[in-house]
Order: structure tokens, then C-alpha cells, then sequence
């Protein structure tokens, strides 16, 4: 497919003698169409150009050769230069790779033989999955499935909490009371009760802290007993998350947690000791980050214990041994960025190879908070994501109910449009804004939603089977596609590819979602101002194939945030 930007960038270089992919970096896409296909900022070359922003575009416009095939005409507005393309060329190469590819339009070979690691959703054991694990899971998530079909290979790593002093309270606690819960038919909901009760009770009775600590102890020396229990109790856990990850489409190839790195830690401190990169602050052995202008990085405590920072460490060293990653992505929450930036600078102070350090990237998310406050496993007040779901699906049922009664197999597609919801809910908003929970807004099924993209998508699907096949490319006469409404999806459909890319750029996957609403109300107003059944056979057949890119890209996009599509709705 022609690569516009690239096409325009090569003909400005012919008339500035400067380099071509510096200035494709500079092309922007317009706000509004009127405005251009393209946008080239003069104000960048002024300084080295020494001419003032609309000179510069008045003397490109003047010397660019243009190739009318692809570029159908140039403006000059102020300092920039708006470039459109020529509509039929465009329609002609969409529409062919679509017909090449189908449903991997989009896709590209630009992460061949790259690894990517990507660490999400790392909940704690022994506690719900509850709804302060979505943002990290379906954020996660969209990553590894966009970083895959770019032609990376990603590895999915589920750092799951598993080791530390809570699980001494868990264990104190299940060996305390074992007897006052239903841990025969609702165990992970009786280890939650005893967590929080073992929580609360310990404000008053100091002595159970002493008994969660002993707890630990047995465990980290392999008492036999207590670590079958830990071992059973982590069992019962994923089994637990494996329900929700299934509801969320999301996938693991790596459920290695901190327990896993108990035996690496200490080659990491051993290592750090022998470049003389600790020092003793206060008791505690840390890494000076003064270079960096940072808080010194803690490794050891001053209790003589390990810490986050020690783990990461030896996870990092590990991936990268395992895995040869190009990059390494952490999806967790924003208040740990300092955390991280430690990390990396105590990383590139070991004389890790700057392949990887190079490549490490922290991917914050704002919080997701109760309209009461801050959620709190320890004083129970959490809403589990199991629940939110099933709230979700009860709800769609209901709208299903009323408007489409007949409907088959309306289980199916109440989940798919409920979890549906929720995912896109999150996914739509730029990850790095915290968010104050609400079941109004959470479970809202109008508007810039995942169940009004998937309506449309779901009318692209019905409507291709009424009209009972799909046009031959060869039969699809682009020049028919000429109305406003068909330029712009067809613009939009040329973006996909390059959305995609803008997300891994930014890490950031509610681009991704913006675009889908955008092509979904594009398509929305086509159906509603171009008849295509009743038309004649040229121009029925142009605006089916459209409708057909249409749903090829409506479908996949919402596969890649982990949303599948019923056929009706």
C-alpha cells in the first residue's frame, strides 16, 4: 500500500535538501478534513531554512513536483502546508489490501523477530480479583494482542503476588478459624473473611502479628505443612482468576510470582555488592541514585529483609536471560513510578546491556477509586471484578429482553456485549486519569461505548447477509465510492495500521478506542445518508465491500482490546 506520508516527505526533501525521514516525522494528520489529508508544519525547517514558516510553504508549494496519482492538490494556510490526497488512488489501495490481507489488515511485519515482555494484572493471592486489577489486566492485555499482530512476539508475565507477611496473616488466620467458615464450598471467599478479620483484630491484639511473623518463618524455611498450605491456597487463587481471565480474553505465558525469585535474589545483592554500588543509609543497604537525582534505591531493609525493588531486580536479570527482550513493559499503577525509575537506574548501574535497559519502559494507570474513598482489601471494602461483570451481563440480558426478545442465544451475547462494557469503559480513556467507580457510567450502554461499537459492527454483518455475498474486488468500482461520507471511512480505514503503531509508540491503547468510535460513527452516518441494497449493481457492490472493510476492521480492533463481537444483537 503507497505510504503517503513517505511519498510527500521524499518530494519536500527534493525542494529543502533535507532528510526525508526527519521531515516524515513532522507530518501530521489535520484535526478537521477540510483542513487536509496531511499537514506539514513550516515552522520546524525556520531556523534552518532562515525564512520566515509561510515562505517556506509558499516556495515548496511552488517547486513540489506533484505526482497527481497521489497528491491531488496543496494549500498554503499560514506556516503549514495542507497536502490532500488523491481520494481515488487512496480507495484503490485500501481496497486492494484489504482484499490481500482480510482480517489482518492492519497487521504489519515491522516487530519481526523482536521480543516484547509485558508484566500486567500481578494480583495478590489469597484475596478476589476485584476491580483495582482491571486497568492493569485489560491495559496489559490490548498490548500483548496489538504487539502481536504489529508481528512482535509478546510474552505475557503474570507477576503475581504470592510471597510476604500477609500470607503468614492468611495462614495464622485459616489455622485460627478454620472452623467458624464454609471452607468446603466457598473457600476463596472464607480465606478473604479470615484476612480481614485477622486485619482488624490485630489492631487490638499486637500478639497476632507475632504469630503471622512465625507463620512466614515456617514458610520461608520450608516447613513441609505450612508450605502445602501456601501451595493450596495459590492453587485455589488461580483457579479463582482463571474465571475472570477468561471472561476478559486474556492471556499468560508466564504466572511466575515473587515466590519464584526467592533463590535470585541474592546473587542481585551479591553482585550489587561487589561493584560497591551499596552503601549503608540508616541500617538499610541501598543504591545512591544522587546521579539521577532520585531517592537512594533500598535493597535490603534495615530488618535484613529483601524488598520490591530486590525481586524486580532479579526479575529483570531473569527475563532477560529467558526471554532476549527488545523491550520489557511494565503495566502497573502510577504511584509506583518512582519505584521504577529506581529500578532502571539501579539497572543500568549493575552494567546491564543498554539493549535492555534501553528497552525497559514503566506504563502507568491512574487509580480506580470508590465514590467513598480508596478500596481496601484489609477492611473489605473492594467490589469484585467477578461481580462487575455479572452485573454487566445481567444488565445486557435485560436491554436484550426488551429489545430483542427472540434473539438466539442471548447468554452468549449478553456476555459478550456486558464484558464488552466494561473492558471498552476502561480502555477508552487515557490509562494515565484516575477513575472514581460508577455502575452508571461503568454499565452505560449509550454514547462512545463498546456496545454501540459492536452494534455497528453487528450491522456491517447483518447487512452483508442480507445482500447474501461479498463483491469480488475485481467487480468494485472505487469511483463509485466518491460521496463524503465514503472518502472519509476510507480515509480512516488507510489509518488503521498507523493506529496501531501510535499505540505501541504511546503504550496507550484508548487511541485505538477513540478510532474505533470514530470509524463506527463514520459508518453510521454512511448507512444513513447512502441507500446500498436498492441500488444499482456498481454501486451496490462498491458500498458492500466498503461496508465489508468496514466490519473487517470494526471486528478486529475490538479483538485487539480483548472484546469479541456477536453476530447479532
Amino acid at each position: 500500500m503507497v505510504n503517503f506520508k513517505q511519498e510527500i516527505a521524499k518530494e519536500i526533501a527534493e525542494v529543502t535538501n533535507l532528510d526525508s525521514k526527519e521531515l516524515e516525522n513532522y507530518i501530521e494528520i489535520p484535526p478537521n478534513s477540510d483542513l487536509g489529508d496531511y499537514a506539514f508544519p513550516c515552522f520546524k525547517l525556520a531556523k534552518e531554512l532562515r525564512k520566515a514558516p509561510p515562505m517556506i510553504a509558499n516556495d515548496i508549494k511552488e517547486n513540489i513536483k506533484i505526482d497527481e496519482k497521489i497528491i491531488e492538490k496543496i494549500e498554503v494556510v499560514g506556516g503549514y502546508l495542507n497536502i490532500y490526497v488523491n481520494k481515488q488512488t487512496l480507495a484503490k489501495e485500501v481496497l486492494e489490501d484489504v482484499a490481500k490481507n482480510k482480517e489482518k489488515y492492519g497487521s504489519s511485519d515491522i516487530g519481526k523477530g523482536k521480543n516484547v515482555v509485558i508484566d500486567y494484572s500481578a494480583p495478590n493471592i489469597a484475596k478476589p480479583f476485584h476491580i483495582g486489577h482491571l486497568r492493569s489486566t485489560v491495559i496489559g492485555g490490548a498490548l500483548y494482542k496489538i504487539y502481536n499482530f504489529l508481528g512482535y512476539n509478546s510474552v505475557g508475565i503474570n507477576f503475581l503476588g504470592d510471597w510476604g507477611l500477609q500470607f503468614g496473616k492468611v495462614m495464622a488466620g485459616i489455622k485460627l478459624w478454620k472452623d467458624e467458615y464454609d471452607f468446603k464450598n466457598d473457600e476463596m471467599s472464607s480465606i478473604l473473611k479470615t484476612y480481614i478479620r485477622f486485619n482488624k483484630e490485630e489492631k487490638e491484639k499486637p500478639e497476632l502479628t507475632d504469630l503471622a511473623r512465625a507463620e512466614f518463618k515456617k514458610l520461608e524455611d520450608g516447613d513441609q505443612e505450612t508450605y502445602k498450605l501456601w501451595e493450596h491456597i495459590r492453587k485455589i487463587s488461580l483457579e479463582n482468576y482463571e474465571k475472570t481471565y477468561k471472561l476478559l480474553n486474556s492471556k499468560f505465558d508466564s504466572y511466575n510470582g515473587e515466590a519464584y525469585y526467592n533463590d535470585k535474589m541474592e546473587p542481585v545483592v551479591e553482585e550489587l555488592k561487589e561493584k560497591g554500588l551499596l552503601k549503608e543509609s540508616q541500617g538499610a543497604q541501598v543504591v545512591d541514585l544522587e546521579k539521577y537525582n532520585m531517592p537512594p534505591c533500598i535493597i535490603i531493609t534495615s530488618a535484613g529483609t529483601t524488598i520490591y525493588a530486590t525481586r524486580d531486580l532479579a526479575s529483570l536479570e531473569d527475563r532477560m536471560n529467558t526471554y532476549n527482550f527488545d523491550k520489557a513493559i511494565y503495566v502497573v499503577g502510577n504511584e509506583q513510578a518512582l519505584h521504577f525509575k529506581q529500578v532502571f537506574a539501579t539497572a543500568k548501574y549493575l552494567g546491564i546491556d543498554e539493549k535492555y535497559t534501553n528497552g525497559l519502559k514503566h506504563v502507568p494507570f491512574g487509580m480506580v477509586q470508590l465514590k467513598t474513598g480508596k478500596m481496601s482489601t484489609r477492611e473489605g471494602n473492594i467490589i469484585k471484578l467477578e461481580d462487575l461483570l455479572n452485573e454487566a451481563i445481567e444488565k445486557s440480558k435485560k436491554i436484550i429482553e426488551e429489545k430483542n426478545p427472540n434473539l438466539e442465544n442471548k447468554e452468549e451475547v449478553a456476555k459478550m456485549v456486558g464484558v464488552g462494557a466494561v473492558i471498552f469503559n476502561d480502555l477508552s480513556n487515557n490509562r494515565i486519569k484516575d477513575e472514581i467507580f460508577d455502575w452508571d457510567i461503568m454499565l452505560n450502554f449509550n454514547g462512545e461505548t463498546g456496545p454501540y461499537v459492536q452494534y455497528i459492527c453487528v450491522r456491517t454483518k447483518s447487512l452483508l447477509e442480507k445482500a447474501g455475498y461479498i463483491p469480488n474486488i475485481q467487480d468494485v468500482d472505487v469511483s463509485k465510492l466518491n460521496d463524503e461520507d465514503s472518502k472519509n471511512i476510507i480515509t480512516t480505514l488507510y489509518n488503521f495500521n498507523q493506529t496501531l503503531n501510535n499505540v505501541t509508540e504511546k503504550e496507550e491503547p484508548s487511541i485505538l478506542a477513540r478510532y474505533l468510535v470514530t470509524l463506527a460513527e463514520q459508518y453510521s452516518s454512511f448507512y444513513n445518508n447512502c441507500h446500498i441494497l436498492d441500488q444499482e449493481k456498481e454501486i451496490k457492490d462498491a458500498r458492500l465491500y466498503l461496508t465489508y472493510m468496514v466490519k473487517t476492521v470494526l471486528e478486529k480492533g475490538l479483538n485487539l482490546l480483548g472484546i469479541k463481537v456477536p453476530n447479532k444483537m
